[in-house]
């Protein structure tokens, strides 16, 4: 018996080895060897959508202000940008009421893509958008919207039925009233979808300062965080007087 079971005993390590080495190559490079990451964004996972932020709906919203959803919004296309995050926008009727999209997101993102919708409310239901969402080959998506209730709410849910981790953000997306917001927020969490901030996101695709890009990154910090802006604006006077006195 013991001569038997010595071979298999043998075997199995020498196939638990080989798959032990597969698992750390095929670790996502956002994780770190201390397993910091693990819970994070993989930047190289993720897909950005950005849909209906259309200026006719603007003027509808009022759980968040439109200057800090606009700000918000312009932010995460500026990192999506500076990081190689796909884009992808959408309206469903841009010539109607609810008006075109706002420009600050192309511009920030000249790389974004647009998918037309013909008149559909859920980005799901246009099979071009659910087409060039695969076609990234990612299974990560960040979704941003207006309003939070209908436009991110309905295809966050349909993504997420359909396999892909998915992340809303509410203060780049905006609803009607604080009790559409906070509804909006509780079907997210009972559908599994994560709900997160601008802010958040930013600072997980950061990850650390110790990075080149890192005075780039400091000033999408003061554009969800003003006042985080200024304390940069006085720190860099401080160094400046300092240096002055040497």
């Amino acid at each position: 018996m013991h001569r038997l079971i010595a071979p298999l005993f043998t075997a199995c390590l020498l196939i638990a080895a080989p798959l032990s080495a597969l698992a750390q190559s095929t670790r996502p490079s956002s994780v770190l060897p201390t397993g910091g990451g693990q819970a994070l964004l993989d930047p190289s996972d993720t897909v950005l959508l950005l849909l209906d932020h259309q200026t006719g709906l603007f003027q509808t919203v009022k759980d968040i202000s439109i200057t800090d959803l606009r700000t918000n919004t312009t932010m995460l296309a500026k990192l999506a940008a500076m990081h190689g995050i796909p884009v992808i926008t959408s309206a469903s009727e841009p010539n109607g009421p609810n008006g075109p999209l706002m420009p600050e997101i192309h511009e920030a993102a000249p790389d974004a893509i647009y998918v037309p919708r013909k008149g559909e409310v859920n980005a799901w239901d246009n099979q071009d958008f659910v087409d060039t969402v695969r076609k990234t080959g990612r299974k990560t998506l960040i979704i941003a919207g207006v309003w939070t209730s209908v436009c991110v709410m309905f295809p966050a849910l349909d993504a997420k039925a359909a396999g892909y981790k998915v992340y809303a953000v509410m203060d780049a997306s905006g609803d009607p009233s604080e009790l559409a917001s906070r509804t909006s927020l509780a079907r997210f969490a009972q559908a599994g979808v994560i709900p997160t901030s601008a802010n958040a996101v930013l600072s997980e695709v950061h990850r650390t300062w110790n990075r080149p890009d890192a005075a780039e990154l400091a000033k999408l910090y003061g554009m969800v965080a003003p006042n985080y802006a200024a304390v940069a604006e006085s720190y860099q006077r401080a160094q400046e007087a300092a240096a002055q006195k040497k």
